[in-house]
């Protein structure tokens, strides 16, 4: 699936099998999560992909050839980080995330929306056993900067998840693990996703712009609502951080500095590096986590990146591409 111009709807096409490099491995897909960072890619509001792109970067996939790390028929996971330098000063400082000439899956490599891809083996992971290729999907990002976003946040007691979908639901369950209290924050009104996220562990869930009914330690900030970041701040005690987790997010509106006051942080999350890959897919299978998955095949893609444009989806969209259209 092709997309050939932003706010353009992905095309079916018949591509050229890709052929791996030297340090490539090719990879046979089984499943690739759908990501919101996807639906801005596609609606234009991450401006420079490749163009014309297959988009994706939450992919399972089984090696069809050797390489160094993996055998055939290994099952690896591909995450969005496809590649970096390895010399700039983030590299060299273990901050490979912030490298500016990183390469990123689904964006300036093509990615997972497809039959096959290839990928560096370096930035690849294996697969834990016991999750299913859908299952496992959304562990590439929606679990991974969801991660690297908790650890952020210090150690708090009392946590706030504001947009509770892919990533928060995965959290969710990292956190009540730790023995972490868990708010989970929606939409107004929205009261199945408050149910759900209640039947994850969370001891509250309701509107986020009204906020739960006591101060909480830190706010992970999930939803792209810019508005969200001064509501989280109200919400947080003194010393209290407010981590963005979004590639992209609207603009924050003014607030008043009383509300950043007291020591308060606001930070962003950008990317992640493989440190954060291997710990966190060792960690997925101790707890366990459990992921809430809704397939489509690799021809319903718009549909499942409309479906999370509309808010309409528990847990996270994959495509899986041998499931009948």
């Amino acid at each position: 699936m092709v997309l050939d111009a932003s706010g353009a709807l992905l095309r079916p096409a018949e591509l050229p099998d890709p052929t791996p490099e030297a340090g490539q491995v090719l990879l046979r897909v089984r499943a690739c999560g759908v990501c919101r960072t996807d639906l801005h890619i596609v609606d234009g509001e991450l401006t420079r992909p490749k163009l014309p792109l297959v988009p994706g970067h939450q992919i399972v996939g089984e090696t069809v050839s050797a390489s160094k790390r993996f055998a055939p028929g290994d099952r690896v996971g591909v995450p969005w980080l496809g590649w970096t330098c390895g010399e700039c000063r983030y590299c060299v400082s273990g901050r490979e995330n912030l490298c500016d000439r990183a390469r990123l899956t689904g964006y300036d490599l093509d990615g997972g929306y497809a039959e096959l891809v290839v990928a560096d083996e370096r930035f690849c992971f294996p697969v834990p056993d016991g999750y299913s290729d859908d299952q496992a999907a959304p562990l590439l990002c929606a679990g991974l900067i969801g991660y690297r976003s908790l650890r952020l946040t210090g150690e708090p007691e009392a946590i706030g998840l504001y947009g509770f979908g892919a990533s928060a639901h995965i959290i969710c369950q990292v956190a009540v693990a730790q023995g972490r209290r868990v708010f989970a924050g929606t939409r107004a009104g929205d009261d199945e996703t408050q149910e759900f996220a209640r039947s994850l562990g969370a001891v509250w869930a309701g509107d986020a712009a009204s906020g739960p009914p006591e101060e909480l330690d830190a706010v992970i900030v999930f939803a792209p609502v810019g508005e969200l970041v001064p509501a989280a701040l109200r919400h947080v005690r003194k010393g209290g951080s407010v981590v963005c987790a979004g590639i992209h997010m609207s603009d924050i509106p003014a607030f008043p500095y009383e509300l950043l006051w007291g020591e308060r942080v606001v930070r962003s999350v950008a990317n992640l590096t493989r440190a954060d890959g291997e710990e966190f897919l060792k960690l997925a299978p101790t707890i366990p986590i459990r992921t809430e998955v809704e397939d489509f095949s690799l021809g319903e893609a718009n549909d499942a990146l409309d479906r999370l444009r509309r808010g309409d989806l528990h847990g996270a969209a994959v495509l899986v591409p041998d499931m009948p259209s």
